[in-house]
C-alpha cells in the first residue's frame, strides 16, 4: 500500500497571514456584557411584533425558533472591523422596510456570551439589510438558533413548496439555514473571515507548526492504507481570505502556486465561474464561494476529496455535477439561495449533505475510458530469446471497502465488478510471467487459476503466514502472492516461500534482539520464489514475487524484509546453479511441481526441447524481482536494491538493532536495475487522493537481461478529473507494470577472466 511523502509540503510561504485555529477566546468585554444598555430607548418586545422571519404567536406560547431564551434582552452591539485590541461597537437602526422596535428574546438561564446576536432580517432578496445586527464574539461558528420558521425558507420560497416534507426537515438543514444567514450578514464586509479570526487571537502569537497526519501504529491489516511517510509538514499559514473584493475572475496561478491551502474564502464577489484548475487544491478542507454569480460548478471540484465544508449560498446554480460524489469527507454542502434542482435540494433537506453526496457518487456513470497506455520501445536489437513479465497489485477484496475508498461507488468496489476488468487487463498483456499481489486463496483457486488456465497459464501461490494459524473458512480470505507462467514456454523446476518473520527470529544474530520480536516478527509478509527453465532455449530464470510491509513508520522493517529476501535469493540461486539438467522435458508437459494445476485449456504444442544451460554461480542466472515494495526512491529499500549495499547506520535503521544487519550493514551480490531506469520512471504506480507515487517495481539482473520495452504512464488528461483509484476503469489502487527483456547469450554474460596470454598444457 501507499507509503509516500506528504502531499503539499511547502516551505515557509511568506509572512504570518492566517494562522491555524486556536481554542475559543472570549474578549472580557463580551463576558461582562449581559444585554442591551440600561438606557436603551427601545420598546418592549411582544410576540405579536411583526418580524420578517417569524409569524406572530400568542404570548403564552413558546416559539421553538427563538434565538434566545427567557429573561434575556438582546443587545444591539455590532463589532466593526474586528481589529485586535481595538474592538468598536456601534448601534445601528433597522432598515426602512421594518419599523424599529425593541426585540426581547427568551432563553433558559444560561450565560449568553457564547451566542452571536442577531436582529431579524429580510431574506426576500437573499441579502442583508442595514438593520441586521451581528456581534463577532469569537473566531468560531455561531451556535445560535437560525432565524427561520417552517413558514418561510431562506431562499425566499414559501414552505408550501416543501409541504410534503412535514417534520422530515433535518437538523442539518436548519444548520445550513443558520450558516446562510450568517453569510448574508457579512456580505458587505471585506476580509471578514480574517477579521473574525483575528478577534480570537488578541495577544496571541503565531502557532508553531506541528506534525500532521502522523501514522499511528495499530492494526497490521493491509487495509489500513498509509497516506504519508511520516514526514513533518511546515507551513506558516494555510488559509486565504479574498472575500468582499468585487472579484470577477481568479487567476489560475492562485490554484497552482498555493496548493498547500486548507481554507479558501472567495465569497461576496462577482465570480461567474470557477476555473477548473481549482481541482489542484487537494489539501482544501473549507471552500466558501457564497454570494457570487456562479451558474455551475466545474467537474474538477471532485478532486478536492478532503473538503469538509463547501458553501455555495446565494448563487444561481441549477444543478450539481456527479463528481461531488467523490467528496466523501464533505459534512456541509451549502446550497441555500440557489435555484437548485428540487430533487437534489429535497435530499439535503430530508437527509443532509452526506446523503446527497452518496447519491451523486452511486449514480456516477463510467464516462469515457482513458487512452491506452503507450508502449515505450527501448531496444530493437535482434535477439534469439525474449521474455515478458507483468506485475500487478490487484487490491484484495477484503481491503476494497467504502471506509477505505469512500470516493469510489460501492458497486465499483465489489469483486464481481472488478474481477473481470482485472482478468481482461491481465489477458490483454499476455505476458510470459505474471506476478500478482494481494490475491487471497479463494480468488486464486476459484477464479485466477481457473480462468488463466485457458490462456496456457499455470500458477504458484502462497498466502501470508497467518493463514497457517486459521481455520480453512478464515484462511481462504488471507491474501498473498500468486505467480503464473506460460506452461508451453517454461518448466517449473523448483519453488520456495520466504517467510521474513520466521527467518529473522531464527537467525543467531537476530533472534535475541528486541526489535526483531516486536517489529519484524509480527509482520507475516512473504515472497514467492520460482525457478524456471525455458523449454526451447534451455535458459533458466529465477522469478521473485513479493509484497513488503506497508506502514510508513516501519521503514526499518521494510529494509530488513528486503535484506532477508536478497540474502535468501543469493543462497537459492547458488543452489539452483548446481541444479541438474532437465533431460526429459516431455515429462513436464502435463504434470509439474504445481500439481494443483490440472487444467490444460490449450492446444499449443511445445517447441522441441533444448539442452539445459549451465551456470557457474547463482548471480549468472537471469533474475526478476517483482512486487509492491511500499518504498520510494531514496529509502533504504531502494538504495539496497540498486546500490547493492547499505551501511548499518542508514537513516531507516536509526535507533534499531538487528544483529549483523545493523552492525556490519546489508549487501547482496546481484546487479539489479529497475526496468524503468532506462527511461523516465512512471509518474505513479499507486494512485489515491492521499498519495500518488512509485512503490511497485520490476527489478532485473542487468548482467543477464536487457530491457527491450516498458508500459508507459496512465493518460494524464484523464487523471484531471479522477481523484484516485479504484474507479470504473481501474479496478485497483495500483496500476500494472509490464516489461519485456531479451536474454543475453552465455557468451555475453560470461564472467571476465584475467588474461595471461596463451595457455600451455601442463606437463608433469
Amino acid at each position: 500500500m501507499a507509503d509516500g511523502p506528504y502531499r503539499y509540503q511547502q516551505p515557509g510561504a511568506g509572512p504570518y497571514f492566517y494562522p491555524h485555529p486556536q481554542p475559543n477566546q472570549h474578549h472580557p468585554r463580551h463576558l461582562a456584557r449581559s444585554g442591551s444598555p440600561v438606557n436603551s430607548s427601545r420598546a418592549t418586545y411582544t410576540s405579536d411584533t411583526p418580524s420578517p422571519s417569524r409569524s406572530p404567536v400568542s404570548q403564552g406560547a413558546q416559539n421553538p425558533y427563538v434565538m434566545f431564551g427567557q429573561a434575556h434582552q438582546q443587545g444591539q452591539h455590532m463589532m466593526m472591523n474586528g481589529a485586535p485590541g481595538h474592538q468598536r461597537y456601534v448601534q445601528l437602526g433597522m432598515g426602512n422596510k421594518y419599523p424599529q422596535h425593541n426585540q426581547q428574546q427568551h432563553h433558559s438561564q444560561q450565560p449568553h456570551h457564547n451566542h452571536h446576536h442577531h436582529q431579524p432580517q429580510n431574506h426576500t432578496t437573499g441579502h442583508p439589510g442595514l438593520g441586521h445586527q451581528h456581534t463577532f464574539s469569537s473566531g468560531t461558528t455561531s451556535n445560535a438558533t437560525p432565524l427561520f420558521t417552517p413558514s418561510l425558507l431562506h431562499s425566499g420560497t414559501p414552505s408550501n413548496n416543501h409541504a410534503s416534507l412535514g417534520e422530515s426537515v433535518s437538523d442539518h438543514w436548519q444548520q445550513q439555514l443558520q450558516l446562510a444567514t450568517e453569510a448574508r450578514a457579512t456580505s458587505s464586509a471585506p476580509h471578514h473571515h480574517c477579521r473574525k479570526e483575528g478577534v480570537s487571537r488578541v495577544n496571541k502569537g503565531p502557532v508553531e507548526a506541528s506534525p500532521e497526519h502522523s501514522p499511528s501504529v495499530g492494526n497490521d491489516e493491509e487495509g489500513n492504507r498509509a497516506t504519508t511517510n511520516g514526514e513533518i509538514r511546515r507551513q506558516d499559514w494555510d488559509a486565504m481570505d479574498l472575500s468582499g473584493q468585487g472579484l470577477r475572475a481568479l487567476s489560475p496561478s492562485l490554484f497552482s502556486d498555493y496548493m498547500f491551502l486548507a481554507k479558501l474564502f472567495i465569497d461576496n464577489n462577482r465570480l461567474t465561474r470557477l476555473d477548473p484548475s481549482l481541482g489542484s487544491l487537494r489539501s482544501l478542507t473549507h471552500l466558501d464561494a457564497s454570494n457570487n454569480q456562479l451558474v455551475d460548478v466545474p467537474e474538477e471540484i471532485g478532486m478536492l476529496v478532503n473538503l469538509k465544508s463547501l458553501l455555495l449560498f446565494d448563487n444561481n446554480i441549477h444543478s450539481l455535477p456527479n463528481e461531488i460524489g467523490y467528496l466523501y469527507k464533505l459534512e456541509m454542502l451549502g446550497v441555500e439561495g440557489n435555484p437548485l434542482d428540487e430533487d437534489m435540494k429535497d435530499e439535503i433537506i430530508r437527509k443532509g449533505s452526506r446523503a446527497l453526496v452518496t447519491q451523486l457518487r452511486e449514480s456516477t456513470a463510467a464516462g469515457p475510458p482513458p487512452n491506452e497506455r503507450d508502449w515505450h520501445v527501448l531496444d530493437e536489437t535482434p535477439t534469439s530469446e525474449t521474455l515478458s513479465v507483468l506485475s500487478y497489485n490487484v487490491l484484495c477484496d477484503k481491503y476494497a471497502t467504502s471506509s477505505q475508498y469512500g470516493y469510489t461507488p460501492s458497486e465499483v468496489l465489489s469483486w464481481d465488478y472488478r474481477k473481470n476488468i482485472i482478468l481482461g487487463e491481465v489477458k490483454d498483456h499476455d505476458a510470459d510471467i505474471i506476478c500478482l499481489q494481494e490475491v487471497d486463496q479463494e480468488r486464486y483457486n476459484e477464479f485466477f487459476r481457473r480462468e488463466l488456465s485457458y490462456q496456457d497459464y499455470r500458477g504458484v501461490f502462497s498466502p501470508k503466514t497467518r493463514a497457517k494459524t486459521m481455520a480453512d473458512k478464515e484462511a481462504k480470505f488471507v491474501d498473498g502472492c500468486a505467480t503464473f507462467y506460460k506452461s508451453s514456454k517454461y518448466i517449473l523446476l523448483d519453488k520456495h516461500v520466504i517467510d521474513f518473520a520466521n527467518t529473522a527470529i531464527n537467525r543467531p544474530d537476530m533472534k535475541g534482539e528486541h526489535d526483531t520480536f516486536n517489529r519484524v516478527m509480527p509482520r507475516d509478509h512473504i515472497a514467492v520464489v520460482t525457478f524456471f527453465e525455458n523449454r526451447a532455449s534451455g535458459s533458466r530464470l529465477i522469478v521473485v514475487n513479493v509484497h513488503i510491509y506497508w506502514h510508513p513508520a516501519f521503514k526499518d522493517v521494510k529494509l530488513v524484509q528486503v535484506a532477508i529476501m536478497l540474502e535468501q535469493i543469493a543462497r537459492l540461486s547458488d543452489r539452483w546453479a548446481k541444479h541438474p539438467a532437465c533431460t526429459d522435458k516431455a515429462a513436464f508437459q502435463h504434470g509439474e511441481l504445481d500439481t494443483e494445476s490440472n487444467f490444460t485449456g490449450t492446444d499449443a504444442t511445445p517447441e522441441e526441447p533444448a539442452p539445459s544451460q549451465e551456470y557457474p554461480n547463482g548471480t549468472q542466472i537471469p533474475l526478476l524481482i517483482c512486487g509492491d515494495f511500499n518504498s520510494t526512491i531514496g529509502t533504504g529499500v531502494y538504495d539496497l536494491i540498486t546500490q547493492g549495499r547499505v551501511s548499518g547506520d542508514h537513516s531507516d535503521l536509526v535507533n534499531h538493532s538487528y544483529g549483523n544487519f545493523t552492525r556490519d550493514g546489508m549487501a547482496h551480490p546481484f546487479k539489479l536495475k529497475s526496468a524503468y531506469s532506462g527511461t523516465d520512471e512512471l509518474s505513479f504506480t499507486n494512485y489515491t487522493p492521499t498519495y500518488s507515487g512509485v512503490i511497485d517495481y520490476i527489478w532485473y539482473s542487468a548482467n543477464a537481461l536487457q530491457v527491450r520495452g516498458v508500459l508507459g504512464d496512465v493518460d494524464l488528461e484523464y487523471l484531471s478529473k479522477v481523484p484516485g483509484f479504484p474507479n470504473h476503469h481501474f479496478p485497483s489502487d495500483h496500476v500494472a507494470l509490464r516489461a519485456e527483456f531479451s536474454v543475453k547469450s552465455r557468451k555475453e554474460i560470461k564472467a571476465v577472466e584475467a588474461k595471461f596470454g596463451p595457455q600451455k598444457e601442463r606437463r608433469n
